[in-house]
C-alpha cells in the first residue's frame, strides 16, 4: 500500500461522520456548559471590580477560578460521555492544570486587550473568553476524555 493510501485511510477513519458528529455534539454541550461558567466568571469579575474596587486582573482570576469549578462539575456530569481510566484525583489535577493554562491565557489576553490596546473591559473579556474556550475544549477533550465512539 502506498503512503498516500495509508494517509487517506487514516484521515477517513479520523474524520468519519460518527466521530465528527460526536465532536460537534461535545463542542455544543461544552459550549452550553461554558456559557454558565462564563456567566459566573463574568459576574464575579464585574461584582469584584465595580462593587468592591478589586483590580481587574485579580478579579479576572477569581472569576475564572469560580467558572473553572463549575465547568468541571458540568463537564464530568453532562458534557463528555467517555472518561479515560484514571484515578479521580488524576482527572481533577489534569482538568485544573488545563484550567491554570487557561487562566494564564486569560490573564495575558486581558492585560493585552485592556492595558495595551485600551479595549473596554467587556470587549476584552468577550475576546478572551472565545480564545480560552477553544483552548479548554480541545485540550480537555483530547487529554481527559475518550473521543472514540
Amino acid at each position: 500500500m502506498s503512503p498516500f493510501a495509508d494517509a487517506q485511510g487514516a484521515l477517513s477513519t479520523r474524520f468519519a461522520p460518527a466521530r465528527l458528529l460526536r465532536f460537534l455534539r461535545d463542542m455544543f454541550r461544552y459550549g452550553a456548559a461554558s456559557l454558565g461558567a462564563l456567566a459566573l466568571d463574568y459576574g464575579v469579575l464585574m461584582i469584584l471590580t465595580k462593587s468592591f474596587g478589586v483590580d481587574y486582573l485579580h478579579a479576572a482570576a477569581a472569576g475564572f477560578l469560580a467558572g473553572l469549578a463549575l465547568i468541571y462539575s458540568l463537564s464530568v456530569r453532562y458534557v463528555f460521555e467517555g472518561r479515560r481510566r484514571r484515578a479521580p484525583h488524576v482527572e481533577v489535577v489534569g482538568f485544573f492544570t488545563t484550567g491554570v493554562v487557561g487562566l494564564l491565557l486569560t490573564e495575558g489576553l486581558m492585560h493585552l486587550f485592556v492595558a495595551r490596546l485600551a479595549f473596554p473591559l467587556t470587549i476584552a473579556k468577550a475576546a478572551t473568553a472565545g480564545v480560552v474556550f477553544l483552548f479548554n475544549f480541545v485540550s480537555r477533550r483530547s487529554l481527559l476524555f475518550k473521543t472514540a465512539p
